[in-house]
This record gives C-alpha cells, sequence and structure tokens, in this order.
C-alpha cells in the first residue's frame, strides 16, 4: 500500500514538473513538432511491450477518440496556453480537472453529484475568478489561462470516455495504440510546421525528458499505483500537480507568486479535497468487500 501510494505521487510530481517543462519547449519550438517528436519518442519506447496485440476496430475507434481528445486536443490546448500565461497560472487551471469531470459526469451520463461535490465545482469556479483578478503575477493572460481550460475540458472528456468504456486493453497496449496513433494525428501538422534550424543540445534533453516522464512514467506509475490504492483515494494526490507545477515554477522560471495567484491556488486545492476524498459509503463498502489497503 505505501509503494502504491508513492507511485501516485510519483506521477502527479512528474506531472507538475511537465507543465513548467511544456512551457520552455512551447517557447522553443512549433507546438506540433514539439508533439510530434512527443509521441514518436513513446511510440519508440512502448512499441517492444505492444506492438503485437492488435486492437479490435471498435476498440481501435475508441483509442483513435481517446488520443484526438487525452494527447492532441489537450496538449495543443495546454501547450499553446502555455506560450501565452505562466507555468503558475496553468498549473492552478489544471487543478480544475476534478471539477470539470464532476459536472461532464452529471450533465452527459447523468450522475448524481454530492452536495460536496457541487461545492467543489463553486469552489474551483471561485479559484478560476481569483485567477482572472490577479494583478501582474507571472505574467499571465485570460487567453492563455482559457486555453490552458480548453485542454482542462479535453482532457476531462477523455477521462469520462475512458472511465466509460466498455473496451478493456493493458496499461502498456494502450499506452502505445494511444501515441502512436496520435503519433499519426499529428504528422501532417508537424510537418508543416517543422522549424528550419534545429534545437539546441539542452531542449533536445528536456524534450526526451517531457517525452518519457509526460507519456511514459507518468502513465506507468499512476496506473501502478491505482492497482493496489483505492480508486477513491488516488484521486487525492491530484493535489500535487498544481503545488509542483508552483513550486518549479518559481525555483526554475522565477515567475513571481501574487496574493491573487495564492488564494487561487487554496480554493482549487480544496475544490480537488472535496472532489476525490473518499467517501464514507466508499470505504464502508471496500472493508466489507475485503479491499487490502
Amino acid at each position: 500500500m505505501t509503494w502504491a501510494l508513492v507511485q501516485l505521487a510519483l506521477s502527479m510530481i512528474l506531472t507538475g514538473i511537465n507543465v513548467v517543462a511544456g512551457k520552455v519547449l512551447a517557447q522553443a519550438l512549433p507546438v506540433p513538432v514539439v508533439l510530434f517528436l512527443r509521441c514518436a519518442l513513446a511510440t519508440l519506447v512502448l512499441a517492444p511491450f505492444a506492438f503485437r496485440a492488435l486492437p479490435g476496430r471498435l476498440l481501435a475507434l475508441n483509442l483513435l477518440v481517446q488520443a484526438a481528445l487525452g494527447t492532441v486536443a489537450y496538449n495543443s490546448f495546454l501547450l499553446a496556453g502555455l506560450r501565452r500565461t505562466g507555468a503558475l497560472e496553468a498549473g492552478f487551471v489544471l487543478a480544475t480537472i476534478p471539477a470539470v469531470m464532476a459536472v461532464g459526469a452529471a450533465l452527459v451520463f447523468r450522475e448524481r453529484l454530492s452536495p460536496r461535490r457541487w461545492a467543489a465545482v463553486a469552489l474551483a469556479s471561485l479559484g478560476m475568478m481569483a485567477l482572472a483578478a490577479r494583478g501582474g503575477g507571472s505574467g499571465g493572460t485570460l487567453a492563455g489561462d482559457g486555453l490552458v481550460f480548453a485542454a482542462v475540458c479535453s482532457e476531462a472528456a477523455f477521462m469520462l470516455l475512458a472511465k466509460h468504456s466498455s473496451g478493456r486493453i493493458g496499461v502498456l497496449i494502450g499506452a502505445f495504440w494511444m501515441q502512436f496513433l496520435s503519433f499519426c494525428l499529428l504528422a501532417p501538422w508537424a510537418l508543416t510546421a517543422w522549424p528550419g534550424a534545429l534545437p539546441s543540445a539542452p531542449i533536445v534533453g528536456l524534450l526526451v525528458f517531457h517525452s518519457l516522464t509526460a507519456s511514459v512514467f507518468s502513465l506507468l506509475l499512476w496506473y501502478g499505483g491505482m492497482r493496489r490504492a483505492p480508486a477513491t483515494l488516488a484521486g487525492v494526490f491530484t493535489i500535487l500537480l498544481p503545488a509542483t507545477a508552483a513550486i518549479t515554477a518559481v525555483l526554475a522560471l522565477g515567475e513571481r507568486m501574487s496574493v491573487a495567484l495564492a488564494v487561487g491556488c487554496a480554493l482549487m486545492c480544496v475544490s480537488i479535497a472535496l472532489a476525490t476524498w473518499p467517501e464514507r459509503k466508499a470505504n464502508v463498502v471496500q472493508e466489507r468487500a475485503g479491499v487490502s489497503v
């Protein structure tokens, strides 16, 4: 159980660090080129473990839609937003994913939300308002924040689709095919935006780090932790995403934390806790079912 929690924590820490890495890469290279190279490298790394497993037609279509939403759309909006806003703000906006997922589940799948989850949605909205009311800070813009929020909506749609998908596929196999399909979707866009000059060695190194940690290690750590930790508890660790992004942005990029950003961060963290903290009933069910924790 302890190692499972460490895996979940490391996954979210790497995701937070990659918000800052993505900002640096988005400033140095065209967005489609960053995503194309990232998916290409991840595909090569995952291929030896999964390329022989061919999904059926229906599952392949499902993976294609998930790749379009969870990889192409999410990362395109995120990196485009990071070119216009600070990594601090982007990390806080990403913290709204649990609240947006709750609203999506209620609207699309007619899931009933508890008062606590509606409170989480309200706090996330207040947190977004705090970001909009900021003054100065790390130089973010509302347009950039809006693009990052579009990434949040894409990721929430992807996660809801994956959650309610009837297809079943292994983590490595699913990760490989999502990266490969994303690589195919991005190829025409990337080739038209290919830079004339080669990137510097530090940018190449950062791109390799970003590709391996964001598309391979974070995913494997998260699902590895999910195998042993209760699903209701795992969501609490998403609090580490905005916290890590904020710390890394301040230390690595010299971004400044304004009062409005601090208020927004606090509201987002409480929102995540309300949206993901295990329900009392869920704990009782798990204990009765003999779930190992």
